[in-house]
């Protein structure tokens, strides 16, 4: 394993000293401390706050209180430590429609655990939907161009982590990749290891969170929802009758793309819900926080009327989940907000509202 130096300064560090370990929640998560563990009481290696990281994933991921669950149990099991030694930590695939929060929940896991939103493998299956860019992950077969140089889109030492907290990797609409590559994984997700082609390298994943995310049977969903939310369907069947049945859609469609061999090395297919209309409003707040984040920047701020705020939720598609709502941000808020940013730089606070059922951004009064 890679974190000698971490072990060796662990096993040197005598029991009771070094008074608190610092929390690795980042920003918002947290950031208090704990005390060191007295002798003889049982510790992980991992120091993580499962609890912190959670809340923060709640205050951030919208309508997905089963997903977050998931993840919570997934991070306990991790801080655990008590996986196979020669596995992955955990091997997770995340299904669900676009804008629900799959990859968010992983940008937001590698804040809390690094510090950092952007600190984690990111692999774009849509790139490697040919066979031969197999090789893009294992690296080119010997004779080829490349092939003693090893290379390879995967970053071994963000993939490896460190002693105290583990790598993060994720494999992003992986339902896209070609069969080779899916294929290419299999040792991977068995193992803990990839054998580059040229023979003269591995990369390590025992000390790896794999995520996979995919959109697969995302249509037939839709398909579902709508024939739900038609005729007698809408008034009297349960909402737990209609998820449960959207669950069994999309296993269905998992089980067409992918091999038994690969569903079978996964450690949990984690369901992510669309976004009803309820929760709109929750997810426009999220997106006037971003940007008032960036406005600080500038020294300014905005706030929504009702008015406004019900014309950017008006015309929400749940097909499209959150990034419909930034959608409507970026083509109708945005562009009112820069031209009175740039009109009146006097002014640090703004107002949105409505005029004559046009959207306009003004100094606050």
């Amino acid at each position: 394993m890679p974190f000698i130096n971490d072990m060796l300064a662990a096993q040197q560090k005598a029991p009771g000293q070094g008074d608190t370990v610092p929390e690795l929640v980042a920003g918002s998560a947290g950031a208090d401390t704990k005390s060191a563990p007295l002798p003889g009481h049982r510790q992980s290696r991992f120091r993580f706050d499962v609890e912190a990281i959670t809340a923060r994933l709640q205050a951030r991921i919208i309508g997905q209180p089963q997903a977050l669950q998931a993840i919570r149990d997934i991070l306990y099991l991790v801080s655990a430590d008590m996986g196979l030694p020669h596995r992955p930590l955990v091997t997770v695939m995340m299904v669900g429609s676009t804008g629900v929060g799959k990859t968010e929940t992983v940008r937001l896991l590698a804040e809390a655990i690094h510090g950092d939103i952007n600190h984690f493998c990111r692999i774009d299956m849509n790139t490697l939907a040919q066979s031969h860019y197999s090789a893009a992950l294992s690296g080119a077969p010997p004779g080829y161009v490349g092939s003693k140089e090893g290379h390879t889109l995967l970053d071994s030492e963000l993939i490896a982590g460190s002693f105290s907290r583990p790598g993060i990797v994720l494999f992003d609409e992986i339902e896209k990749a070609s069969d080779e590559v899916l294929r290419s994984l299999l040792n991977v997700m068995d193992n803990g290891m990839l054998q580059l082609t040229a023979g003269q390298k591995k990369i390590d994943f025992r000390n790896t969170i794999i995520f996979m995310t995919s959109n697969v049977g995302v249509q037939a969903l839709h398909r579902h929802q709508q024939a739900c939310g038609n005729g007698f369907r809408r008034w009297f069947m349960p909402a737990s009758v209609k998820h449960r049945r959207g669950e069994e859609i999309i296993n269905e469609a998992l089980e067409d793309r992918f091999d038994p061999e690969f569903l079978n090395r996964l450690d949990r297919a984690i369901h992510y819900q669309s976004i009803e209309h309820d929760a709109v409003g929750q997810l426009l707040e999220l997106e006037l926080q971003r940007l008032n984040e960036r406005l600080a920047k500038k020294q300014a701020s905005l706030k929504l009327d009702s008015a406004a705020r019900n014309h950017l939720t008006g015309h929400y598609d749940n097909r499209y989940g959150a990034r419909d709502v930034a959608r409507h941000v970026r083509r109708e808020l945005e562009p009112q907000l820069a031209r009175a940013l740039v009109q009146h730089p006097e002014c640090g606070r703004f107002v949105a509202l409505m005029f004559d059922e046009n959207l306009r951004v003004i100094p606050e009064p």
